[in-house]
């Protein structure tokens, strides 16, 4: 039987809300969305300064920034789940409330225990802000139209990811901001984006009585990827990827993540269906989501760093170098989503976003501490043209094979896997250019013929200034030369969804909120033939019936 629909999208509780009305409640969710992601990418300028104003060491410096991610990963697929049993405005404006709360609480940190704490809290509202957005819109827009309004998607977050770290270099360059207003500038655009939904969001829920939340899964889930996070943040800096440490760790988190599995196949409301991930077109869209979180999150982090200390340029002008991933993403995004609307088909324009993506990252990996600006510039162009068609289609397509009633937790799957591919792919790419910076030091330094006493802590220190010159030069060209490897790695990975994509079964875009009320056999394959043949593969039963 098909799943009844639980929210409809109604302005006073009646019409279906049109086009001004909807771009109205789009308009909270975007600023919502936006500063949620700017509180991710607005730190990574500053945080040299914020470390040594706090007195913190070079450990706390990463935890800063992981903390947050590890957070909302962790609890992203918790509150999708959440916005399948419960009333999803309001769950919108309690993220909302916690992610201002910990932004509060982060500007006004004493010590870097105390930040990275803060900083831990405001990540439970980030996971919960970019889980519910997806979810918000997927209940008042239908799939076959989404594509015009993933293009405002795209844009706020090529806005975020790359204007971020811009924002982030002004706020410190400005004598009279300082490094607290990094966390305080998200307050009000928060505050504002609360009351703008209040007025305009407006979705009806109809009330179950026989909700039940998966308590013990929610945590064996978070216990066991905060454990693999934690793992990824430590290994190769205070232990060795083979060591008893790692062997725990690792151990300890597929032990956790197995009972979770364990777990959610015999709940009656588990917090991540295995029936959706199980889906085929969901379990790709996963694979090809770690692709793609690889790029937004390392893409923004590791050439905002070369253009820095590779380039020698400020934290203002690196963040105004990157400006061509942020027009990649958003011309991209707009263009793509304007032509699935027209044609509701979704997979050539993933297939080619991600061979896109591909081939920025090989150019990329060419790059040294002497490339060209211009062949730099284009390159970034290309990824965030790669990701703007891939980001939110695969979202959309996932979105299109399950009854509303799943909606929650199918965007969520997709989202918390992009975030945990990021943050994974952050830590290894990271890991692995610490170690050819240091062993490139090294080798140039001997080279030179400078004593080690006069390298001081080149090899781990950001702080370049207090370098002598020669040194000083040595540091930026390892920097410089060291990036263009970790890109590779980055386009390796990215094979690995241009595969995904390619297996994707095609698909036509439905143009109803939620599955038709039919038979089970036609509710089955309701999303592969609606508005016409999906490659012929619609008469295939469909496993989340």
């Amino acid at each position: 039987m098909s799943a009844p629909v639980t929210t409809a999208p109604t302005v006073a509780g009646a019409e279906p809300m049109n086009h001004r009305q909807t771009l109205e409640a789009l308009s909270g969710l975007l600023l919502v969305l936006f500063v949620a992601m700017l509180s991710s990418t607005v730190v990574s300028t500053a945080l040299p300064q914020i470390i040594g104003a706090l007195d913190g060491s070079q450990n706390q410096y990463t935890w800063v920034v992981t903390a947050t991610l590890l957070t909302a990963t962790a609890t992203t697929p918790i509150w999708g789940k959440l916005a399948d049993l419960f009333n999803k405005k309001t769950l919108v404006q309690v993220a909302i409330v916690i992610f201002v709360l910990g932004s509060i609480i982060s500007g006004l940190a004493q010590s870097a225990g105390q930040l990275i704490a803060a900083r831990a809290f405001q990540g439970i509202g980030v996971g919960g802000l970019q889980a519910l957005v997806q979810v918000v819109i997927a209940a008042m827009i239908p799939p076959r139209e989404r594509g015009r309004y993933n293009g405002y998607l795209g844009g706020v977050m090529a806005l975020a990811t790359v204007g971020g770290p811009l924002l982030g270099g002004v706020i410190v360059d400005t004598s009279w901001l300082g490094w607290r207003w990094c966390f305080f500038v998200g307050v009000p655009v928060a505050v504002i984006a609360l009351l703008v939904l209040q007025a305009t969001l407006h979705l009806t829920t109809v009330r179950r009585e026989d909700v039940k939340i998966d308590y013990l899964g929610a945590a064996l889930i978070a216990a066991g990827v905060s454990l693999l996070l934690i793992w990824i943040s430590f290994v190769d800096g205070s232990f060795a990827w083979i060591s008893w440490q790692s062997a725990a760790m690792v151990g300890g988190s597929l032990l956790l993540l197995a009972l979770a599995v364990l777990v959610e196949t015999r709940a009656a409301e588990p917090v991540v269906p295995l029936r959706i991930v199980r889906e085929h077109t969901t379990a790709l869209a996963i694979v090809a989501s770690l692709a793609v979180g690889m790029a937004m999150f390392g893409g923004a982090v590791f050439l905002g760093q070369y253009f820095q200390i590779g380039r020698g340029y400020s934290p203002t002008e690196a963040g105004l170098l990157t400006i061509p991933m942020m027009v990649g993403v958003l011309g991209a995004s707009i263009v793509a989503g304007r032509l699935i609307t027209r044609s509701g088909r979704v997979k050539p324009y993933i297939i080619v976003g991600s061979v896109v993506l591909v081939v920025g990252f090989l150019m990329l990996g060419t790059i040294d501490h002497r490339t060209s600006l211009i062949f730099v510039g284009a390159a970034m162009l290309l990824v965030g043209v790669g990701v703007g068609m891939t980001m939110q289609n695969l979202v959309l397509a996932v979105q299109n094979t399950v009854a509303l009633r799943d909606i929650g937790a199918a965007s969520s799957s997709v989202a918390f896997f992009r975030s945990l591919g990021g943050t994974i792919g952050v830590s290894v790419l990271g890991a692995v250019l610490a170690r050819r910076v240091t062993e490139q030091i090294t080798h140039d330094l001997a080279a030179a013929g400078v004593p080690a006493s006069a390298s001081g802590s080149a090899g781990g220190s950001l702080n370049l200034n207090g370098l002598p010159e020669a040194v000083e030069h040595i540091v930026r060209n390892a920097y410089g030369d060291a990036t263009g490897h970790i890109f590779l790695i980055s386009a390796a990975i990215g094979v690995v969804g241009v595969i995904a994509a390619v297996l994707l079964r095609p698909i036509t875009l439905r143009t109803s909120l939620d599955l038709p009320a039919t038979t089970p056999a036609t509710a089955a394959t309701a999303p592969a033939t609606a508005d016409g043949p999906a490659g012929g593969r619609g008469g295939r039963p469909n496993p989340r019936t």
